[in-house]
């Protein structure tokens, strides 16, 4: 989401004669677009303001904008932390100095093979962790017919694959006129000449119903590959992080996603070391990722967020070994499980999506989204090439093009 809304305020900035500086030295305005889901995040925004710091006392003229998740309702707050910040801006707001009568479409400036394309913003979950509602607020829903126009003006400028975005894509239409729903947008993305792949992301367990496996399975543009983040596998757990489900929920969600789709490769989320996390709680959400062997698992360490429930109401109990012993624990136990799914697909030739030639080689990815670097020719850029695989690891494929 924050690439995408990065993208855009590029494109507005272009649409008034801006182009982007090679460095922060040489820019009239820099624009922070930061990230606090997790403390480390949260640490880099700081950091990166601070060092900005001497560009606005050697040049005072130079704007310096701060905007995503870091800018909440406390504005006063943050002007007074980081004085030399000219604008705080929530998350996908435009800069008021900069004119909202410009007309030109705020999409991309420049168009790569694959893009991010937003549609819906907000989240109405209030999981006990999560800062998100409380900075970009409840969900809103953009039109279809908005949506599809803005892919296929993508398309026709060289995107090939698209990835919805939002805080929870699975929620997405129930607040538009006759609640068209996101299985309704994919088929509609379905039909667009020139686009190859559609995703989306993120999802929400409790809100992914048979109406959207079933377009999953029906519609071949749609890959077959989901992040479904389970947090954790205790229910205990799952209780204090508010999360709608129960481990026996999750599993016959993933049941009937194997059921209705053999192929599909599926990534998870897990956080560790929440508070209340015993042993046997831990061992719970381990014993789970054992036996349901994800393609990849999206693993990191609790820290309180300021103004969440759980860091209003709970104890963050776990010592800060103790995580990242756990957090070691489920990278080891991933690696070991990547490993095993991937080497399957040694010898095997599979579509790969050329997205970035470096180094004398090509990089893109399966419609598993599995990373693969091959060689191949000079002129493949947006086309699905089939690939001999040839090399295999918990991270990464290589091959060979095979000849067309």
């Amino acid at each position: 989401m924050n690439r995408a809304e990065s993208e855009r305020l590029e494109a507005r900035f272009a649409g008034h004669g801006y182009s982007a500086a090679a460095t922060p030295a040489g820019a009239d305005v820099i624009v922070v677009n930061s990230c606090v889901v997790r403390k480390h995040a949260e640490d880099k925004v700081i950091n990166k303001l601070a060092n900005l710091k001497p560009f606005k006392k050697a040049r005072p003229e130079v704007r310096i904008a701060l905007t995503g998740c870091f800018v909440g309702q406390d504005s006063p707050e943050l002007r007074k932390r980081f004085p030399y910040v000219d604008d705080f801006l929530k998350p996908g707001e435009i800069p008021a100095w900069l004119s909202k009568e410009d007309c030109s479409p705020v999409l991309p400036s420049v168009s790569g093979v694959t893009a991010y394309v937003p549609i819906i913003q907000g989240c109405n979950n209030f999981c006990s962790y999560c800062i998100v509602p409380y900075r970009r607020g409840r969900e809103v829903s953009r039109p279809i017919q908005e949506i599809i126009d803005e892919i296929k003006n993508l398309v026709s400028r060289g995107t090939r694959e698209v990835t919805l975005v939002g805080q929870n894509v699975d929620s997405y239409g129930h607040d538009l006129e006759g609640k068209p729903d996101l299985a309704d947008l994919l088929t509609e993305a379905e039909k667009i000449d020139g686009l190859l792949r559609v995703r989306f992301l993120t999802n929400h367990p409790k809100d992914m119903g048979p109406r959207l496996i079933g377009a999953m399975t029906r519609l071949k543009k749609v890959c077959r590959q989901i992040n479904l983040p389970v947090q954790a596998g205790d229910d205990s757990i799952l209780a204090l992080m508010k999360r709608g489900y129960d481990a026996a929920d999750y599993r016959a969600l993933i049941e009937r996603l194997r059921a209705a789709m053999p192929d599909i490769a599926i990534t998870t989320d897990v956080i560790v070391g929440f508070p209340g996390e015993t042993e046997e709680r831990f061992k719970n959400t381990y014993d789970l990722l054992a036996e349901l062997k994800f393609d990849a698992v999206h693993s990191a360490a609790y820290s309180a967020r300021p103004g969440t429930f759980a860091a209003v109401k709970y104890a963050d109990d776990v010592p800060a070994e103790v995580k990242k012993a756990r957090l070691a624990a489920v990278e080891a136990l991933q690696e070991k499980i990547s490993t095993a799914i991937n080497s399957k697909m040694l010898g095997q030739t599979v579509p790969v999506l050329a997205e970035t030639y470096d180094k004398e080689r090509w990089q893109g990815r399966t419609s598993a989204d599995k990373l693969v670097f091959f060689n191949g020719g000079n002129d493949l850029a947006g086309k699905e090439v089939p690939v001999v695989i040839e090399k295999t690891s918990a991270w990464s494929m290589q091959g060979k093009a095979v000849e067309i």
